[in-house]
């Protein structure tokens, strides 16, 4: 037996890792700590170095697909598990990072992972809200869906970007307001408006919604509505009915 590979048997690594202090070495308790997914690949040694498995938008493949079951499994992801890392999954690693106090961008890394199997339990924005009910953090920019008191949907969104506007004769400020509010009207698929158009709209004050939108960006940018990524909102349409509370809390940081 080559003495390398003798040495990783003694220190119960992980295969694929290297145990002589070469870059990469990485001891089973430590990868497993890290909470990364990780692959191996052997050199002329034979010898395997480990590397973490690190997805970006654009990808495709079985690491994806396994990467959007997670997410549905944690309710952060309600599109097609299709193998590729498209919008609507990078819009569902944006709710994870947001829930986790993550850095908010497109890659999925070991701290990821992580968290999609060591979830945390965030406080409601409402103690004493109802049952079932939805919960807008302006000051995160998420929203997240109770039904009989836990948490079924984690969404990123878009609110108000607080800005004064005039389009097509219809002039006001974009603001979401604060406060506790009920569904009051639906209305299922696209529907059009002087201010853009809005899916699966689900009205709570006068004409302002939660509603599916093919732009979410990372900042407030709507006219007042809560807008959701248009898989999240077909999801959100499904559970959420007429009555149910609708909290709206925080407030949005400027970009200076």
């Amino acid at each position: 037996m080559d003495a390398d590979v003798r040495r990783a048997a003694d220190l119960d690594v992980r295969p694929g890792a290297a145990v002589d202090g070469r870059r990469g070495a990485v001891p089973a308790e430590e990868a497993v700590a890290a909470g990364g997914e990780t692959v191996g690949e052997v050199d002329g040694t034979g010898v395997a170095e480990v590397r973490p498995i690190v997805l970006r938008p654009g990808d495709r493949g079985p690491e994806v697909t396994r990467l959007q079951r997670r997410l549905h499994a944690r309710h952060y992801y309600f599109g097609r598990i299709n193998g590729r890392y498209d919008e609507q999954t990078k819009f569902a690693v944006w709710a994870l990072q947001k829930t986790h106090g993550m850095a908010v961008k497109g890659a999925v890394g070991p701290r990821e992972f992580a968290a999609l199997d060591r979830p945390v339990r965030r406080r409601p924005l409402v103690s004493n809200g109802g049952a079932n009910r939805v919960e807008v953090n302006l000051t995160r920019q998420m929203l997240t869906v109770y039904r009989n008191r836990r948490p079924v949907l984690y969404a990123h969104i878009s609110s108000g970007a607080e800005v004064n506007y005039c389009r097509n004769g219809h002039c006001g400020n974009a603001v979401t307001p604060v406060g506790d509010f009920r569904v009051t009207r639906r209305a299922p698929g696209w529907t059009t408006g002087p201010l853009g158009s809005m899916f699966n709209s689900l009205y709570f004050v006068g004409g302002i919604a939660l509603h599916g939108s093919s732009k979410v960006p990372l900042r407030p940018a709507s006219h007042g509505c809560v807008r959701l990524p248009l898989s999240t909102s077909k999801r959100l349409y499904e559970i959420v009915n007429i009555g149910d509370p609708v909290y709206v809390r925080g407030k949005i940081h400027r970009r200076r």
